[in-house]
């Protein structure tokens, strides 16, 4: 749908409109594009909303920005490291909102909001909120230090969009095969809601070939901050098909069109790669329609042209 643009994000607006965002290739800038439809959004002119600074936090590796519409104004997340002399801040990453008032997130000023604080000062990424029952909850991807490995899946409520309050509640770490080939990681969290449950999906594992997607689902009568209420596929969802020539399928999120459920997802088209994955700038955006299993549950497997 989109070239070279990782880690995509879509939000229908009650205007009609479609709002995209994603990773450029570069790292160094947010962008935002609008389309009145899906198809439209590929050739949409994305307005740079955002840069990063020179130096110090908020310099390096700009990743996954997310645009939420929340009590009448915008927010985007994302994340951010700081280059030193000595690296390029890899791995280095804190999560931040910027906020706008206009109606059209095209226009108005951006403001930073600043860094959302959570209970460690440590590696943290691909923030993504939601409202469940008159509470505001943000799902994160952090790094806990006397955990081994990169990152894991948390839970807050939240005082304001940028703000958590109570609890951090860890969801999911990496501990089956595929959440921990190359790196040890669940990130990319996304969330729907569908028949009564609340679906969590997430990416796993290094960002080549092995990256792929598991799901986490909880009832919507149940307490979201009981880590003991969600239950973890035990196998990905979506995983590098062959037959679709897709590699590395994952950091997804959900929209709709015609009444009807869509994931938007990267991929790469071929499998071999030279150097650090993270740096081969083709992994695309691709969309298709989400079915549903006779159980209830998202059919990942059977995924539908648009």
């Amino acid at each position: 749908m989109i070239e070279q643009r990782a880690d995509p994000w879509v939000y229908k607006h009650t205007d009609g409109f479609y709002y995209f965002t994603a990773s450029v290739p570069e790292y160094d800038r947010i962008e935002v594009r609008r389309a009145a439809t899906l198809a439209g959004l590929r050739d949409a002119e994305p307005v740079v909303v955002w840069r990063k600074y020179e130096s110090g936090p908020l310099s390096a590796n700009i990743w996954a920005p997310e645009i939420h519409s929340i009590d009448g104004k915008w927010y985007i997340y994302f994340a951010a490291a700081r280059t030193t002399e000595t690296k390029d801040g890899l791995f280095d990453h804190r999560m931040y909102v910027l906020e706008n008032e206009a109606a059209n997130p095209l226009e108005g000023a951006w403001v930073e909001k600043g860094q959302i604080r959570t209970r460690w000062e440590s590696f943290a990424l691909d923030a993504t909120t939601f409202e469940h029952r008159g509470v505001r909850y943000l799902v994160w991807a952090q790094k806990d230090p006397d955990i081994e490995g990169n990152s894991n899946l948390y839970i807050s409520e939240m005082d304001n969009p940028w703000t958590l309050r109570g609890q951090q509640v860890m969801l999911t770490k990496p501990e089956f095969g595929w959440e921990t080939v190359g790196f040890k990681v669940n990130e990319g969290a996304a969330v729907l809601k569908h028949g009564g449950k609340i679906y969590i999906a997430f990416s796993a594992s290094a960002t080549d070939a092995n990256y792929c997607m598991g799901c986490l689902e909880a009832s919507a009568d149940a307490n979201l901050l009981d880590a003991g209420a969600w239950t973890k596929t035990a196998e990905p969802v979506l995983k590098t098909n062959e037959d679709w020539g897709l590699y590395g399928p994952g950091h997804n999120s959900f929209t709709e069109a015609d009444g009807e459920v869509v994931l938007v997802f990267h991929a790469r088209t071929y499998k071999e790669i030279d150097g650090d994955p993270l740096y081969d700038p083709n992994r695309h955006t691709f969309m298709a329609r989400l079915g549903w299993r006779s159980d209830g549950k998202p059919d990942f497997t059977g995924l539908r042209p648009l």
